[in-house]
């Protein structure tokens, strides 16, 4: 089998209310769909976060693509590294393996995608398969203000959710006043996570965590600067809260340098952190041996992720029981099947052939136009 042709269509899922957060407000998922095609006509199918500009990632998808044309779908990781290095290291004018793996994710799951549905199995299959059968996720609670987060918060704890995540890192007054109110809303016997987004240095994350005792939240995610393993760790040291890594870790030597300095309880990641699938499970492995879970991270994605995130975290021994379910917040899918809505706060591991999903090509042209009216505007 080989590959004839790579597709590239910028999206605009939106989301039905903003979405809040240290860094400020978004108001939809921007991908960019990546379609792998074959001389034996099946077709795998991924996406690449497409923010800041669709139109670079698609740039940068088309220079991989001629990396990959006649060759097998089946090279999935020789595939990658070529690609890495002809976008990133062949001049010499960079290495930016985070970079790298945004924009490369799509066409990795893509890849996986077609692997399975050529040989009729699922992709967690073909990665050592399933040591688990449903994924667990925390109900993430979204809002303005501290009344709004509480009340979604309450609705997710009735709907089965154990975990309660939110954002914080907005002001001390208001996360302060946010994490009392979500905890009057969700009572006592619920877990809380909250998530500053790199908005403390140590002294301030001291402080705040001091606070939040009181409301007996279970983990603290990212308080830090991404670009600092050091200042986490410290962090972390004098912490009576469980300390997540999150932006700090993209890769598997992101993961070392963290397991290494004992700067965290838990490692959060993603597949456009990673690049894709095997990415991540390499990130997992690491954490594994330093007795550290992995939750799974979402950014602004469609349930191809979703799908996609499912296979390999299948595989996960170190998985976490409380990890990121970012469909909630679109006001529609791209996705037609399954039904990717957490029962109880858990997704089956998908049984499908390859990342296990239908696209819904009506809401595909939908999310086209969306992206095309975006652009106008800007």
């Amino acid at each position: 089998m080989k590959i004839t042709s790579i597709k590239t269509t910028p999206l605009l899922v939106p989301y039905s209310k903003p979405y809040h957060w240290a860094q400020g407000v978004i108001e939809g998922a921007g991908v960019v769909l990546v379609e792998v095609h074959t001389d034996e006509g099946i077709v795998g199918y991924g996406e690449s976060v497409s923010t800041p500009s669709a139109e670079a990632i698609v740039a940068y998808l088309k220079h991989a693509a001629q990396v990959c044309i006649n060759r097998s779908p089946f090279q999935n990781a020789r595939l990658m590294a070529d690609a890495y290095h002809a976008l990133f290291q062949a001049f010499g004018t960079c290495s930016s393996p985070r970079f790298g793996g945004r924009v490369l994710a799509g066409l990795e799951m893509a890849l996986w995608d077609v692997a399975g549905k050529a040989v009729g199995r699922p992709a967690h299959e073909l990665m050592g398969g399933a040591v688990h059968d449903e994924i667990s996720y925390f109900g993430f609670a979204q809002g303005d203000t501290a009344e709004e987060v509480a009340a979604d918060a309450s609705e997710l704890a009735a709907a089965g959710f154990e975990v309660i995540y939110f954002k914080v890192g907005r002001g001390d007054g208001l996360d302060i006043e946010t994490t009392k109110a979500v905890r009057t809303a969700i009572g006592p016997d619920k877990r809380i996570r909250v998530d500053p987004n790199e908005q403390w240095n140590p002294i301030h994350a001291g402080r705040m965590i001091r606070k939040l005792m009181e409301y007996d939240v279970e983990a603290v995610e990212q308080p830090t600067h991404c670009e600092s393993v050091a200042a986490l760790a410290q962090v972390r040291a004098s912490s009576p809260i469980a300390i997540s890594a999150d932006q700090v870790v993209f890769t598997h030597f992101d993961a070392y340098d963290v397991c290494r300095q004992s700067a965290a309880d838990l490692i959060v990641i993603g597949l456009h952190e990673t690049g894709g699938l095997t990415g991540l499970a390499k990130v997992a492995h690491i954490a594994e041996a330093a007795d550290i879970n992995i939750c799974l991270h979402g950014l602004y994605e469609t349930g191809i992720t979703t799908c996609a995130a499912n296979q390999v975290a299948a595989t996960i021994p170190n998985l976490d029981d409380a990890n990121q379910h970012m469909n909630r917040f679109l006001a529609w899918d791209i996705v037609k099947a399954p039904d990717l809505r957490p029962i109880n706060g858990r997704l089956p591991v998908l049984k499908g052939a390859g990342l296990g999903f239908q696209i819904d090509w009506d809401n595909v042209e939908r999310a086209k136009q969306a992206h095309l009216n975006s652009a106008s505007i800007l």
